[in-house]
This record gives C-alpha cells, sequence and structure tokens, in this order.
C-alpha cells in the first residue's frame, strides 16, 4: 500500500512545504493542475498517481504553518497531512544528506514555567504530540527507498540514512554551534532526545490534534544547525 493511497477513498491528501524549492518538484508531477488562492495562500489541488491532493506552502514559522494547516482542514477538506522539506541536524550520527522521519514533535521555544513544566503546551497535559504511525512508517519505507537509489552517489550523498525519532520546532533559525548544542543539551536534560530541529512541525501537530487529522513529518537534514548552517542551508536548498 502506497502513502497515497491511503487517503484515496475519502478525501485528499495534503503536502505541506515551507519552501518554494521544497515544493518545485512537486508540482512538476502534479496532473491535472488547479491553483486555488486562499487565507492569501496559493493551494495546488490536482492528482498524484492517480489520486487527489493538495499541495502547499506552509510558510516560514509556526504561526504561518498553523494558519495554512488549518486553510487546509477546513477549505479542502484534506484528511491527511504530511510535511516535508529540510532540518538541521541536532541528534548524535545526523549527517547532511540524512533524512529523519519524526516519531513526535515538540516545541523547543515554548516555556510558560512556573505556571506549567518547560516545554508543555498548556491545556494539552503534554509537550510532545505524536505523529500518526502508519503515516510515519510508509514515510520510512519510501525515504529508505528513495537513499538506496544510485544517483546520490553522483551528489556526495552515498551513506545516507533514514532516522526515525523527536525533531524540535521553534521560531528561530538555529545557525550556531553553541546555540545547537546548548539546545540538545538542556531538550536531553529534560528528558527529550531531540534527532532534528525545524520552525513548523509541532505547530502543525499541535492543529492536527485538535482536528483529529492524522499527520507525518519527514525532514531531509541541510546543516547540522552549527556555526556554518547559513551556508550549508542554501547550497543543499
Amino acid at each position: 500500500m502506497s502513502l497515497i493511497s491511503l487517503g484515496a477513498a475519502a478525501s485528499p491528501i495534503a503536502i505541506l512545504s515551507a519552501l518554494p524549492q521544497e515544493q518545485r518538484g512537486l508540482i512538476a508531477l502534479l496532473q491535472q493542475p488547479q491553483k486555488v488562492i486562499h487565507a492569501n495562500r496559493d493551494f495546488w489541488l490536482g492528482n498524484l498517481h492517480g489520486q487527489p491532493v493538495v499541495l502547499a506552502l506552509s510558510r516560514i514559522g509556526k504561526v504561518a504553518a498553523a494558519t495554512t494547516t488549518a486553510a487546509l482542514i477546513e477549505r479542502f477538506g484534506v484528511g491527511r497531512i504530511v510535511f516535508t522539506g529540510v532540518a538541521g541536524g541536532l541528534g548524535q550520527g545526523v549527517k547532511v544528506g540524512d533524512v529523519v522521519v519524526a516519531t513526535e514533535l515538540i516545541q523547543h521555544d515554548l516555556d510558560v514555567s512556573p505556571l506549567f513544566p518547560r516545554y508543555e503546551v498548556p491545556h494539552y497535559g503534554k509537550a510532545r504530540f505524536h505523529c500518526d504511525p502508519v503515516l510515519s512508517a510508509l514515510l520510512f519505507e519510501a525515504s529508505r527507498n528513495a537513499l538506496a537509489h544510485e544517483s546520490l552517489a553522483s551528489h556526495g550523498y552515498a551513506d545516507a540514512c533514514v532516522h526515525q525519532g523527536l525533531i524540535a520546532s521553534g521560531d528561530r533559525f538555529v545557525c550556531g554551534a553553541d546555540e545547537s548544542r546548548m539546545l540538545r543539551d538542556t531538550m536531553a536534560g529534560a528528558g527529550h532526545a531531540v534527532m532534528a530541529v525545524e520552525m513548523e512541525g509541532a505547530a502543525i501537530a499541535q492543529v492536527c490534534l485538535d482536528y483529529g487529522v492524522p499527520f507525518a513529518v519527514m525532514r531531509t537534514i541541510s546543516d547540522r544547525a552549527d556555526d556554518s548552517a547559513h551556508v550549508d542551508f542554501h547550497d543543499f536548498v
């Protein structure tokens, strides 16, 4: 069973990206494309492998991503949401070119202490939001198959691999070795071993939980969130 076929019977699957560079390949594959402008955003409706999908840019940051996610559910009636894009690697052994498929998402910049424990989302009783296990398993399998393709060797990523684990989101582009080390160590000390860091996933997860919509997140590692992250990110994208 493919990722696309899971959501075909009842409603379209939404595929979200943060940047136009991450979305172009999908738009090129879209059959019978139709652009709809809603909430000052472009939504691309069409078919992939004969199944209905909606492509959208989340834009950058948690607020923008939450708005786009709510619009996909309310306006377009999507039944599942998949987020694809790039991220900074934080976990041990997570290198540029690898893929991280999220098992859970957390906001690394959320702190309502002492009213609530650090990282906990008020009134949800938790800090982590679980991804849909079925969608995540399919993304993991698809990522492994993609990384096994021989064409990757010509780009210098012959040893790229797929990881599964916790991804942290926050409204900051983490781009310093000291900053990334402090973030990783601080979160690990609170029991959150983070594999990668980005700026949208946890917000999408929270909206999907509110609406009861299954979601999954996969991120390709563009940089190590260190002092050269701003250069590595642009080169990789």
